[in-house]
């Protein structure tokens, strides 16, 4: 055994276990605690290639697996049973949360790009990102005031609610092609991959779970087209095939963090050659930015074309718009 590696998987867990799980999940905090703790435990998952040994992506394998729920001495028991079966399955996927709620994070740039809009995603997953045309949006001010889009055909399906500081100007895009490039593309229409997809939901996280479901059967009715391929490469296929009266607008919520920073230059050198360029990512993550961006604790940059516009929760729950790339506390 590795003992590298299981001490890394001790530290990883442990830091999951005290900083990333508390008041998100508590069942994923009782096995984090249960994996720093428990060496024969640490021992199975540190034969788990490391870029596939995130706690999130292990304990969606885990509960797809049929993980007894209760971090006890059954459940430790039930992994070394199923050791192999766990290397093998943790292995063969990845961490592809498909959160919808990042539209709410993107539409404030989108807002600002004229239609008809070809949109674009990088590291797609099933998708669930390229329909902010067909989601509805909440957005809470400090104010207390809720400024609200819908569908011109109604409300829809997926409501999107955020916590809105500032005062971006907002409206729906006109969407009139979508596309995506993942290396694994998931389909809303499989049941297994929606049940995959649904399964990296935490234990514990409210509503999430139903509005990603409802995100799939929109996306299952009218799916993208979705390549299997590497960003930068497969990029410029997609371009191709995109309506010619359209402004082609490539997306990378949060995917780039997953990417090597040696390939990250490539994929925003593609992204801007292809057309206008919306993200959302660390501050740290690449040098890209047109200024350099100040940001909420804990918040992600919105930008476009590299330009940053707000600070905003890495998942959508909250927007700080402030163009001009400084986060300024009210």
């Amino acid at each position: 055994m590795d003992q590298d590696a299981v001490t890394a998987v001790v530290a990883r867990y442990g830091r999951f276990a005290r900083e990333e799980a508390p008041g998100r999940s508590r069942a994923y905090e009782e096995w984090a605690r249960r994996v720093e703790t428990d060496p024969d435990v640490a021992e199975v998952l540190a034969r788990i290639p490391d870029t596939h040994r995130q706690p999130p992506l292990v304990f969606a394998v885990l509960r797809l697996l049929g993980a007894p729920m209760d971090a006890d001495d059954a459940w430790a028991a039930w992994i070394v049973a199923h050791a192999d079966v766990i290397v093998a399955e943790c292995g063969r996927r990845a961490l592809q949360t498909n959160e919808p709620l990042r539209c709410a994070a993107l539409l404030p740039a989108l807002s600002l790009i004229e239609g008809p809009i070809a949109l674009i995603e990088i590291g797609a997953s099933a998708g669930l990102c390229l329909y902010p045309d067909r989601y509805s949006y909440r957005f809470r001010t400090p104010g207390g005031v809720v400024r609200s889009l819908d569908p011109s055909d109604g409300p829809s399906p997926v409501i999107l609610e955020s916590d809105l500081e500032g005062d971006p100007s907002l409206r729906l895009p006109d969407v009139v092609w979508r596309a995506g490039i993942d290396l694994q593309p998931l389909d809303a229409r499989d049941e297994d991959d929606r049940a995959w997809l649904t399964g990296l939901v935490w234990p514990g996280e409210e509503g999430r779970r139903e509005r990603i479901t409802a995100a799939l059967d929109i996306a299952a009715a009218d799916p993208p087209l979705l390549l299997a391929g590497d960003g930068a490469a497969a990029l410029p296929d997609l371009v191709a095939r995109a309506p010619r009266d359209a402004t082609i607008v490539v997306t990378t919520p949060g995917v780039l963090v997953h990417v090597p920073r040696r390939h990250r230059g490539d994929i925003i050198a593609a992204a801007r050659t292809a057309g206008r360029w919306v993200t959302l990512d660390a501050a740290g993550l690449h040098e890209a930015w047109t200024t350099a961006p100040e940001l909420r604790p804990g918040g992600f940059a919105l930008a476009l074309d590299g330009a940053v516009l707000a600070s905003v929760d890495p998942l959508g729950a909250w927007v700080a718009w402030h163009p001009g790339s400084a986060y300024r506390p009210q």
